[in-house]
Formats: structure tokens, sequence, C-alpha cells
């Protein structure tokens, strides 16, 4: 049946795509993409007027009409081009029509529904208007025709078409008061976030009455339950003992002078720090102050950050010794090593760099623990060919100290470049295997790690002692009960650690 959908004429097709009607329609467009059963009794009431099996009412889009009601029919929508709605719109200048038999009318005779199924005769409809535009139709069908219509019949379905427009109307308005409420609360929340987000509270400090009175955070940030007004004693109360004779003196100050009140205070139940800012807002006849308004702004993040900065100074400055007096013993251990000065600063450079791996894990960390997975990537991927395929870790969850660390890092780097010079780590077929297990020792926490390299070339522990063997040993003095043993077997290398945590 599609296919025999005869084509809008054009008049028609300009009704439709008129700009004024289309405005209108968009405005209704929203709301009405399916049946909405507050226009049912409608449908119900036009079908009893004319006894006809089927009745709508519709919203007339450009390319189809969608049924807000329907009796007598499953479908939801029809193509415009079908539509005696749309015909009714244009040829009739949007009056109301009857037509007692549609094959007597060249307008509407070829259309696929009275040719074909369900092979329509009778309609009668009448335009919905809105904004002085038809934009639907309230509408009767009837596959038998109507040899007499009564006179009174037309102008009910015209009130019919008038309460359809209105409530279309209502419900318009309705969505847009819906969407405008949407709006300010969402901004309201976005307001109310924005002033959580930056911990700002604020406050009204009634005078005379002695009602201070604030926002969900100010209560928050004195930790005052439940959140509603309370008196000016217990706002003084809130704030911590320490501070309280401060911050009521700068209140005062502020009473007595008109000028800004500041001052910065911890709340007495939760310790945070409040910086507190205000001033008189109102003054009474006499000239008194009646109404003091303030804020608070939570600033304990920048008390814990400038306490944490001094703290982290005291302990670069003890770290600053430690690595001193650790360089000079590399450098010791180093040139016992070796006599040619290239090769010495190959060496003490690779040190150098491993103190410095060790040392940026742990000034990320704030001086911390770090964790020992990032330690065995920070100190042996430069050194493998592929580090994921090259080096197997098999490890339990391991949080190390800056001692621990700094002296771990040396050892690991020590057997990282022996075994890229000579051992598993030079060729693509070598593997290092790494296990790192914590175990309970008389109560105590002991790391216990192995380094295991397979897949090398060949091992000749002559050639491989005087590389790092005697660092590696002891680079984990400063650790009590710790140790490492090297063992340089054909197959590869192997080091036993043992480091109390």
């Amino acid at each position: 049946m599609k296919d025999n959908i005869q084509p809008l004429p054009s008049d028609v097709a300009a009704v439709l795509g008129a700009p004024k009607r289309l405005a209108a329609l968009d405005a209704a467009m929203p709301m009405f993409l399916g049946p909405d059963p507050d226009f049912d009794d409608i449908a119900a009431l036009a079908a009893a007027l004319f006894s006809a099996p089927i009745s709508l009412v519709t919203i007339l889009g450009r390319t189809d009409q969608w049924f807000l009601a329907r009796q007598g029919t499953p479908e939801i929508r029809a193509p415009s081009e079908d539509s005696f709605c749309a015909r009714m719109i244009a040829l009739g200048g949007g009056k109301p029509l009857i037509l007692a038999d549609a094959r007597a009318d060249s307008d509407f005779s070829k259309l696929p529904s009275v040719t074909d199924e369900p092979h329509l005769r009778f309609y009668a409809g009448v335009p919905i208007i809105a904004d002085g535009e038809a934009i639907g139709t309230v509408c009767v069908f009837d596959t038998k025709p109507h040899a007499r219509t009564a006179p009174d019949l037309l102008p009910r379905l015209e009130r019919l078409a008038s309460l359809a427009g209105s409530l279309i109307k209502l419900k318009e308005e309705a969505r847009r008061r819906m969407l405008a409420a949407e709006a300010l609360s969402r901004d309201e929340k976005r307001h109310a976030l924005a002033l959580d987000a930056a911990n700002v509270a604020s406050w009204l400090w009634e005078i005379p009455t002695g009602v201070v009175a604030g926002n969900e955070i100010f209560y928050r940030m004195l930790g005052v339950k439940p959140a509603r007004p309370m008196s000016a004693r217990k706002f003084f109360a809130a704030v911590h003992p320490l501070d309280r004779k401060a911050t009521i003196d700068h209140l005062r100050n502020a009473l007595a002078s008109g000028k800004e009140y500041d001052g910065l205070f911890r709340a007495a139940k939760s310790g945070r720090w409040l910086l507190g800012r205000g001033r008189v807002h109102e003054w009474d006849a006499d000239g008194r102050p009646s109404v003091f308004l303030g804020i608070n702004v939570d600033v304990t993040d920048g008390q814990l950050a400038s306490e944490r900065t001094r703290l982290l100074l005291r302990e670069l400055n003890h770290r600053v010794k430690n690595t001193l007096a650790m360089l000079q013993s590399l450098a010791r251990q180093t040139l016992r090593q070796t006599s040619d000065p290239v090769e010495f600063m190959d060496a003490f450079a690779g040190r150098l760099q491993s103190l410095s791996e060790a040392h940026g894990l742990l000034s990320d960390h704030e001086w911390g623990v770090i964790h020992l997975k990032m330690l065995l990537q920070k100190q042996i991927m430069p050194y493998a060919l592929d580090y994921d395929s090259q080096v197997e870790i098999h490890k339990d969850e391991v949080e190390l100290g800056p001692d621990q660390a700094v002296g771990l890092g040396l050892v690991l780097h020590e057997l990282a470049t022996n075994a890229r010079k000579y051992g598993a780590l030079s060729v693509r077929s070598g593997k290092v295997v790494i296990a790192a297990r914590v175990v309970s020792e008389e109560g105590q926490r002991v790391l216990h790690m192995t380094w295991h390299e397979v897949g090398g070339p060949p091992v000749h522990p002559d050639g491989r002692r005087g590389f790092g063997s005697v660092l590696i040993e002891r680079s984990l003095d400063k650790i009590l009960g710790s140790s490492v043993h090297v063992e340089y077997l054909p197959k590869g290398a192997t080091a036993v650690i043992r480091m109390p945590l």
C-alpha cells in the first residue's frame, strides 16, 4: 500500500511547511510524540458523537501525523501523504470538514486509505488551533458512508477540538514551568556544590536577638547538629577554646569600629581551621550594629600543607646529610674497584642515578613509603631489552620506608647493571625472576627476596666478583638485621636478600 501513497499537493505541502505553523508546532511536539491518556476521553466523546468506529486526536507534522489519542486503530502515527487532516487544513482554510463519502470527493477519493484497506468513507474533522495556527485535529472516520449528519454535531466536535487545544496549551505551560524549575534547581544545586567544593560558609548574626543562622556548610564546618539557627553563645562555644578569646575580641573590634572582621580559628569539635571574614551589614536608628554578615572558609588543607612543608624540610635536611655520607662511601668503594677514570665515572654515575631514582620516588610520595613494584620498575627497566618479557616478578604487597628504598635501590641497580653487561639482561632470551615475600619472624615483618637470572650467557665467577659485589652486600648496612648474599652460579647470578620492614 505504501507504493500507492499519493504525493501531497503543492498547496497542502506549503501549508504543512508554513513557518508560523511549524513554530507553533515546535512548542507542542516535544511533549507529544506518542499517545497521551489525557486525550483519550476527547477521542471517545468524538467517536460517540458520530457513532463512528475510529476517532483520533492528532498532531500534524510536516511528514507524519502523530496520534495523541486513538480509538479503533492500534497505530500511533500515519504519513502526512495519506492524511485526510492535512488536506482538510490546507484545502478548507482550517475550517471544519465533513465528508459523507470520500469516494465522491476528488481531493480524497484516491487516497490509499480510501481505495485500499481500511476503505474509509465517512470523515469529520476539526482543526486544533494553537497560537492562531492549526497544529492538529480532532477527527472521526467510518468505513461506511453517512447519508446525513445532525447539524449540531460539528459545533460539538469544534468544542472538543477547542478543549484539546486548551489542554495542549496547559501542558505546554506546565512543561515550561517544569523546565524553568529544573533549571533553577540545577542553578541552586550548582551554586551549593560550588560553595561546598570551595568550603565557603555564610552566616548572619542578628545582634539584638542574639540569633546566628547560616547555610548548611556553616553548621557542618562547626560540627553543629541539627543545622538550625542558634544563639551567639552557642556559636562562640563552637570555636576551639584556645582560639575563642581572640575570635571574640576580633568580632568586638569589628562591631565597635565598623571595620572588617578577619580572624583564623579552629572549630572545637572537628579541629578544622576556619578563616572568618565579615562586617556589620545594618545599624539601628540609634547607630548601633544590628546585623553582622560573615563567611567562613575552610583553610585546613593550607594549614596542614604548611606544617607538612616544615616537616618535609626537616626530613630533607636529614636526608641530605645521609645522602652525602652515602656518596662518600660509594665513591670510596668505586675507587677501590677500579683505577681507570672512565670506568670509575661510568660506575659512579650509574650509582648516583640509582640514588636519584630512589630519591625521586620518595620525593613524589613526600618521603613516606613507596611500593616495591615501583622501585623494581625504576631500577631495572633502563637495563632490560624488553622489561615485560624479561622480568618476571612474584611478590606480596610491600611498602618500603626511605632508608629501605634507598638501600634496596642500590642493590637492584648493581644487580641490573651486572645482568645487562654480563648476564640475563644482555640477551633477549635471558630472564630475571624475582620473588618477594613478607614473613613474620618473632612478631616482626621481614622481606625475603630472591633475584635469579636464567637464559643468559654462562657465568664465570672470577670475572664477575669485582663488579659491585661488595657494594651489593653492604648497601643495606644501615638497616639492622638485613643481609644480601650473591652467588654467581654457572647458569646465572642469584641474590638472596633479607630486610626487616
